[in-house]
């Protein structure tokens, strides 16, 4: 288009003209709008399962004009307390409400596009749960409560005050009482949510009565009326002049000074446990097998030896055994012990045969030696036997020729006692007046 005009031309002007030109806007899919940004609404914690809570509401904003189904999104409400209308979106319990366990409830609901899924909005849901009063109140804590043995009636032993989970709307007030009447001990309310616990008489023992249980009901003042009995557990005590605790136990006045109940209980297990571990390895020691200390006679093997010993006689062959102690050459082997370890593993020796004409004494003595120098012989503790009959024993003469005295001085009557077998003997040594005769 040329803008620029002639000059030539301006006499025969204006030269001007219109024209119509219309415009089409295309439509573009939206998301659903919610009539809020954001939802509040609230509910009593005794609300019946299924009762609506409020209602959310969306819309299509395009010319279309699509429905809306709503949802909610179950990570926002992870038990399933609360359900949506998909066609409305009315929101209803599924689950009653508490308020102690969780006083509010942030929800996210989805509005969704039937015709297109892929159009949704959320928008936040905010639930809060209305206190009712339906718990009853309780001891603010544990009390550990005592009375001395010497209280006087009207002392004071214990304040005690009371907590509810409730938040009534005008505050909290608290009333305290006893069960029933108690001839021991009373309850003041001080109307300050606190009360206190007395004494009603003079003198207390614990011998006789070493704890009393005394029942205190406590109620609020809120509707419905809420009310609980907690019981006080109040021990007698032995107090010193300033009424402070020394002993509440009355077995404590049988115990030791600076010995408690526990520490007694923790030394008789100490010496339980000794007892027992003593017992044990008495009977371990016993069990175990003790090494002989004289081989028995299967073991003993006997040589001929020359030796050159008169003996004791007849009556004296029990005394030793001569081929238990005269055995060079079949000694049996050291055995080791089984009750100690061996310092070091020697292999035992054999001992040197003892020549036939060595006597008696040499041999023991030569065999004590070795046992004394021997690192592998028995500990001191062992025994060894050995049997010495003496020596330089002097024999009598049987010659009759040097007897002091003659055939005829002595007396053989004994002979005639010693019975039938001995007659013989008697005849010729009992001849007695015959003998003189001849």
């Amino acid at each position: 288009m040329n803008t620029h005009v002639d000059p030539r031309f301006y006499y025969l002007g204006p030269f001007k003209d219109s024209t119509t030109v219309k415009i089409s806007i295309e439509d573009v899919d939206e998301p659903p709008i919610f009539s809020r940004s954001s939802y509040l609404f609230e509910a009593q914690e005794d609300t019946d399962m299924g009762t609506i809570i409020g209602t959310v509401m969306a819309r299509d904003p395009d010319a279309a004009s699509s429905p809306t189904r709503f949802t909610l999104d179950r990570h926002t409400d992870l038990d399933r307390i609360f359900n949506i209308h998909s066609g409305n979106g009315s929101i209803y319990t599924a689950k009653p409400l508490d308020r102690e366990l969780s006083q509010w409830h942030n929800l996210s609901v989805i509005a969704t596009e039937i015709n297109n899924p892929k159009q949704t909005t959320h928008a936040p849901v905010f639930i809060k749960i209305l206190d009712i009063n339906d718990n009853a109140p309780q001891f603010a804590m544990f009390y550990d409560t005592f009375v001395c043995e010497n209280a006087r009636a009207g002392q004071l032993i214990q304040t005690i005050s009371a907590i509810d989970k409730d938040e009534p709307p005008g505050g909290q007030k608290f009333f305290f009482s006893l069960a029933a009447v108690n001839p021991n001990f009373t309850v003041q309310d001080n109307e300050d949510n606190t009360a206190r616990i007395l004494t009603r008489r003079n003198g207390f023992n614990r011998h006789d009565i070493s704890t009393y249980l005394l029942p205190v009901v406590i109620s609020d003042n809120d509707y419905p009326i809420q009310s609980s009995t907690g019981t006080l557990t109040i021990r007698v005590c032995a107090c010193d002049i300033q009424g402070n605790m020394q002993s509440c136990n009355a077995e404590a006045l049988l115990l030791p000074a600076g010995l408690s109940t526990g520490a007694l209980i923790a030394i008789l297990l100490c010496i339980i446990i000794l007892l027992v571990i003593v017992v044990l390895f008495a009977a371990l020691k016993r069990q175990r097998k003790k090494e002989p200390l004289i081989l028995s006679k299967e073991d003993i093997r006997d040589n001929i030896v020359s030796y050159n010993d008169e003996g004791g006689g007849e009556e004296d062959t029990q005394a030793f055994d001569i081929g238990t102690l005269r055995n060079p050459g079949a000694i049996e082997d050291k055995k080791l012990r089984r009750d100690i370890i061996p310092d070091t593993l020697l292999l035992p020796h054999r001992t040197a045969a003892v020549p036939d004409n060595t006597d008696v004494r040499d041999f023991i003595n030569q065999r004590l030696k070795e046992h004394d120098v021997d690192p592998t012989a028995p500990p001191y503790d062992s025994l060894a036997t050995y049997a010495y009959e003496g020596n330089d024993s002097i024999a009598e003469s049987l010659s009759s020729l040097e007897s002091a005295a003659t055939e005829g001085d002595q007396n053989y009557d004994y002979l005639k006692e010693w019975g039938p077998r001995f007659n013989k003997l008697a005849e010729m040594y009992g001849g007695g007046e015959s003998d003189k005769d001849c």
